[in-house]
């Protein structure tokens, strides 16, 4: 199994030699980032793989996210989550919200999010970006980088439980990394929903079979080769029972599967399990229990990026992963997203300002005193 190297990339840091107080920043639409061809999952895994690396050796800075949740029924929040690579000397916050009443209330999104990237030499903002797709493109890049090591490389059925973006985006994700995959079943809270995804997809994977189950999770997920629940439910939706020997579970939102699943799995392995602890997923509620330790995971994802535990190791074995999130992979994804779009022309410049403040002329008659 090939492991991930890390890479330097160079700043995009600017300066005008004429007015060295103007400071300007380039504005990426999700159209932008689409026609500079940035929906490009392979380049996203590569980026999060080389992130995880810096993580690994010490070089990115990743303090705690703000969260604020203004429904704790719903759990509706805006989230604050900063991170710096040091090394490609950027520093990068998303402002995500999570709304998961939208879609039933509204027929609209439930996340959206923007990205600001600022370089570390002069600490001035180089990128505003749609944080949307870059958020969802994370989803999916990092349960990819965990198939790549855990899932079987003959694996040809992927269950899904959630048929959303993030859903969508992991399809992409394992197919990269499983080429075999060749029937894809997918159950959501409603047909609607499962349709759409089928409409969307098909035309993706000519080679594929995507399959509506009509809402029925057992039948999506029974004997898959690889599970995903990607969904907002606060409730155990996977069986453990469905689990058979040699799965690759992918863990993506909250608490998604009852404890069975994890206690049944050979080896569990998170982004980032002291992260995990302080969330409200599935494993953090089981570790508040007293039902599991940190002594029950097997490894976090930087370790087998970097060949320091091994990945799967049978085909009999079901393995169990964690995603949490961690906002440096976003910063990664994002900064890679601008360097392509930068070279592909794409993007709107923006002044932040010309001048500094008193530099400006006519002050008097713009000050209200």
């Amino acid at each position: 199994m090939p492991r991930a190297t890390a890479t330097v990339s160079t700043t995009f840091l600017t300066a005008n030699p004429v007015n060295p107080h103007e400071v300007d920043f380039t504005y990426f639409s999700q159209e932008a980032l689409l026609d500079a061809g940035c929906l490009d999952m392979r380049m996203a895994m590569e980026a999060g793989e080389e992130a995880l690396l810096a993580f690994e050796h010490g070089e990115v800075l990743f303090p705690e996210k703000i969260v604020q949740i203004f429904d704790q029924r719903t759990q509706q929040r805006i989230n604050c989550l900063p991170a710096t690579m040091l090394q490609d000397k950027v520093c990068g916050v998303k402002w995500v919200s999570v709304f998961p009443e939208n879609p039933k209330r509204y027929a609209i999104q439930n996340l959206s999010a923007i990205i600001v990237l600022s370089e570390i030499e002069r600490g001035f903002p180089v990128a505003v970006m749609d944080g949307t797709m870059a958020s969802n493109m994370r989803v999916g890049a990092v349960g990819g980088i965990a198939a790549k090591y855990l899932a079987k490389e003959d694996a040809e059925t992927i269950g899904f439980i959630g048929a959303g973006e993030q859903a969508k985006m992991h399809l992409l994700a394992m197919k990269s990394v499983r080429p075999s995959l060749n029937i894809c079943r997918v159950a959501s809270r409603t047909l609607e929903h499962e349709i759409e995804f089928v409409t969307q997809m098909q035309p993706l994977f000519p080679d594929m079979e995507i399959i509506s189950m009509k809402t029925n999770n057992q039948a999506a997920m029974d004997g898959a080769d690889i599970l995903v629940t990607a969904t907002s439910a606060q409730a155990p939706l996977l069986k453990a029972d469905w689990v058979k020997p040699g799965a690759f579970y992918s863990h993506v939102g909250g608490w998604e599967d009852e404890y069975g699943v994890a206690q049944l799995c050979d080896k569990i392995v998170c982004d980032d399990w002291e992260t995990v602890v302080h969330r409200t997923q599935t494993l953090s509620r089981m570790y508040k229990d007293g039902l599991i330790s940190a002594n029950d995971i097997y490894a976090d994802l930087h370790e087998l990026a970097s060949g320091h535990k091994k990945g799967r190791e049978s085909d009999a074995e079901r393995i169990y992963f964690n995603a949490v999130g961690l906002a440096f992979l976003d910063v990664a994804i994002a900064k890679k997203m601008c360097d392509r779009a930068r070279e592909a022309g794409v993007g709107t410049s923006l002044e932040l300002q010309h001048e500094m403040v008193f530099e400006h002329p006519n002050l008097k008659e713009r000050v209200r005193l």
